[in-house]
């Protein structure tokens, strides 16, 4: 049988990318569905490329942000399922109906996560290492995880009426991160099945790898530390990764005390770090080389070990000293809302 299933879009200036996301999902195989975009007022041309093509489109009369943008279109959708992407990724054609079946006899507490496919749609290096590194993280655990990315979530739609929906949240963004922590409190089980994918569109140069790094690592940490999970091993903030950045440094301070004090000893504690790296992060070079071959592998987790923790690491700090000494600033509106061990209220945390 053929479940219903409502492909939600948040929309915001995304002119580059909604037409190819929306040709991909109307190319799948599946017949049972429907698309809803909500454009949370954009001011490029997104409305005219949506407008081409057969979905619901709603407009948001203001700038309302991802979350709002989210519950907006799943409350106006008529799905059994909703499946929420980005409006930067393309459904592949058998993604729904890989849903379908995921979910045939599945109790509604359940709800499931797919992820990136390994090649992304550009095929530039910091693309692929980007979306690598997110396949392999988010599926590196299956059962019971901590949070679902909303670039390809699927839950049950009474379920989540029943959950009141994202929360109406303090960063621009995380909300997907917040969301999984709600859903946990409420005794949902969060599941992936890496064989629901969407190819994500990044175009990433190098200089946007890294302020991609810094903007997602300094929002992450400002929500962890109010969570007070910042060492919790947690889809793409895993221990790897957090051991990657401590690793390159304290490889930076060892090469400054080396600097200030000519004292040999201390760079050969360089490639025992390195070594270290490698072996705590074998999992994510295998991943690199099955995706791309060795050379690549290479230069991917050479990339992932020497420069990629630069911006981590800088927007760690940042978002530490904004916690301990920030003072408001603005953001969007938003309530309080309770995870496991903690209460967030937005009038002291906005951004």
């Amino acid at each position: 049988m053929e479940k219903r299933i409502s492909i939600v879009i948040p929309n915001f200036n995304m002119a580059a990318t909604i037409g190819k996301c929306l040709e991909a999902a109307f190319a799948s195989k599946y017949s049972n569905f429907e698309v809803i975009v909500v454009d949370d007022y954009s001011d490029d041309s997104s409305i005219e490329i949506i407008e081409k093509h057969p979905c619901k489109l709603i407009r948001l009369k203001k700038r309302s942000g991802t979350s709002i943008a989210r519950n907006t279109g799943a409350n106006n959708s008529s799905g059994d399922l909703i499946f929420f992407i980005d409006a930067d990724c393309l459904v592949l054609e058998d993604t729904l109906s890989i849903i379908n079946s995921t979910f045939s006899g599945l109790e509604p507490g359940i709800v499931i996560g797919g992820t990136y496919t390994r090649m992304p749609y550009d095929k530039r290096f910091c693309s692929i290492f980007q979306s690598v590194f997110v396949n392999y993280f988010e599926t590196k655990r299956l059962e019971d995880v901590d949070y679902i990315a909303a670039h390809a979530m699927v839950i049950d739609a009474l379920k989540f009426r029943e959950s009141g929906g994202y929360p109406d949240f303090y960063l621009p963004i995380i909300e997907d991160v917040a969301y999984g922590h709600k859903l946990r409190a409420m005794s949902c089980r969060l599941v992936m099945n890496p064989k629901i994918q969407v190819r994500h569109i990044f175009n990433f140069s190098i200089p946007g790898s890294i302020r991609n790094a810094f903007r997602k690592s300094y929002y992450w940490c400002l929500y962890s530390l109010k969570a007070k999970d910042m060492f919790a091993d947690s889809g793409c903030a895993s221990f790897e990764l957090k051991a990657d950045v401590a690793l390159n440094f304290l490889s930076i301070l060892f090469l400054l005390l080396w600097a200030l004090t000519q004292n040999t000893l201390l760079l050969t504690f360089l490639p025992a770090f390195f070594i270290l790296n490698v072996f705590m992060n074998k999992g994510l070079i295998k991943a690199f080389q099955r995706t791309k071959g060795t050379v690549f592998a290479v230069k991917a987790f050479l990339y992932y070990s020497m420069i990629y923790p630069l911006p981590i690491g800088v927007a760690t700090i940042t978002a530490i000293l904004k916690h301990l000494f920030g003072k408001n600033g603005s953001g969007s509106q938003c309530s309080p809302f309770t995870v496991p061990g903690s209460t967030f209220d937005c009038k002291d945390n906005r951004v």
